[in-house]
């Protein structure tokens, strides 16, 4: 009997032990203008708080949250749009730092080194003091000092932005076409993110690149909702490496994909929602792509009008589907339904073969989710190639704005050895003093 009792504890610890992967920090945007921006935090099947940052820091979070990524084992970092805010904080919730530089932030990548923020602002105060633009930036900021270092213009109310082989990739909407003297946006930009310069600009035809974006290493999955009159809704698909060879890299379908997620896998879920001001009504779609063989085949095969297990039919049953995303180190899948955009919203839990495990209440309109990783090891620094940015070079030394080290600065040994993280044929290697 006792080593029956030993064999079932085991188990229950075992149980316990793989739910307890589950850590799930969700950002409810709240209400415009009415700074009640929220994180809830979810573990082990439940919702720890749905008020975690007051929690933590005995304050508020901010006024309509929008992004929220993490930078390395020990920060992470949160765009505050109406506060004007980019938060940092610790993964477990206590505050570190806030730049409050840049106006109207919208969405973020990082390097590890850096943090890239869009804005649909027209001024930045950098540390060489405040600059000026006619349309939407891009600001970096340098996370040893939580300064902005440099900004890059690019187009009108910019928004989803990727990093991929040294570069920035930007979606831009042109979003305020109905307030400001512009036409909406077709465009990416392609940022050097070394020098934050303009590379190169991609038309893809389609307007209004908003929502979120999604990166399965070269692919993004971009949204675009339309004019919300004549013009409607669609979704693309991105190549950013043909891109880089001036080849043909988009693909466009005729869903949109408003909100999306990568998998394991590397292809995108995506539900979206289309909304139209001439019927006043919303749409909804639920997918599947696979965005190699989308592109290989110019849209002809890659996508399907299906989720696994029950997330369309769940989907379907909710009031205003708001997100979805799937555990980038596990493979459960979540959701959240905003309801009636002014109470409070759900999450849902899925297993990795999407069926539903559970429903829980949480704040107004969340939005935004951020998986911790269970080890609490996080490395989410994307390999650099000396090929990437000269053909033939055998030894060259990187950092992670794909810059070449000069000769003089390259890690040295002994008392002369430099510290810092460099790549060195592809392989990130860290150095210290």
């Amino acid at each position: 009997m006792k080593r029956l009792l030993i064999l079932f504890s085991l188990t229950l610890l075992y149980i316990c032990d793989a739910r307890a992967q589950e850590k799930i920090i969700l950002l409810n945007e709240g209400m415009w203008q009415a700074d009640n921006g929220r994180l809830s935090y979810f573990e082990d099947g439940s919702i720890v708080s749905n008020q975690w940052f007051r929690d933590r820091n005995g304050m508020k979070l901010g006024d309509t949250p929008n992004d929220i990524i993490q930078i390395n084992d020990t920060l992470i970092a949160i765009a505050i749009n109406w506060s004007n805010i980019v938060q940092f904080i610790n993964p477990d919730g206590k505050v570190v730092a806030a730049t409050e530089d840049i106006p109207n932030n919208r969405r973020l990548c990082s390097d590890g080194e850096y943090v890239y923020v869009t804005s649909y602002g027209h001024e930045c105060e950098t540390i060489e003091g405040t600059v000026y633009f006619d349309k939407g930036f891009v600001a970096k900021i340098d996370i040893s000092t939580f300064k902005v270092v440099a900004t890059c213009e690019v187009g009108y109310e910019p928004e989803g932005i990727a990093l991929y082989e040294g570069r920035l990739f930007v979606a831009n909407t042109g979003g305020y076409a109905f307030e400001e003297g512009h036409e909406f946006e077709t465009t990416v930009s392609i940022i050097n993110a070394g020098t934050m310069t303009v590379e190169k600009t991609i038309d893809t035809g389609v307007p209004n690149l908003y929502g979120e974006m999604s990166q399965s290493e070269r692919y993004l999955c971009i949204n675009s909702p339309g004019d919300y009159y004549e013009v409607p809704p669609c979704g693309l698909i991105f190549d950013c490496k043909k891109a880089l060879n001036n080849e043909d890299c988009v693909v466009v379908f005729d869903y949109p994909a408003t909100y999306n997620t990568t998998t394991l896998d590397g292809k995108f879920f995506a539900v979206g929602s289309s909304f139209s001001y001439l019927t006043g009504e919303y749409e909804f779609s639920q997918l599947t792509i696979d965005p190699k063989e989308m592109m290989e085949t110019g849209g002809e095969r890659g996508l399907s009008e299906s989720l696994p297990g029950t997330l369309k039919a769940d989907f379907m049953n909710m009031n205003q589907p708001y997100g979805i995303y799937v555990n980038p180190y596990t493979g459960y899948i979540y959701g959240t339904d905003a309801g009636s955009f002014e109470g409070a919203g759900y999450l849902y839990q899925w297993s990795p073969d999407g069926q539903l495990l559970g429903k829980h209440k949480v704040y107004i309109n969340p939005g935004h989710f951020l998986a911790l990783p269970p080890d609490g090891h996080f490395d989410g620094i994307s390999p650099l190639t000396a090929s990437t940015f000269g053909e033939g070079i055998e030894e060259a030394v990187y950092d992670l704005q794909g810059r070449r080290l000069p000769t003089r600065l390259l890690p040295q040994s002994g008392s002369m050895k430099r510290s810092g993280i460099y790549i060195k044929n592809g392989k990130k290697t860290l150095y210290n003093r």
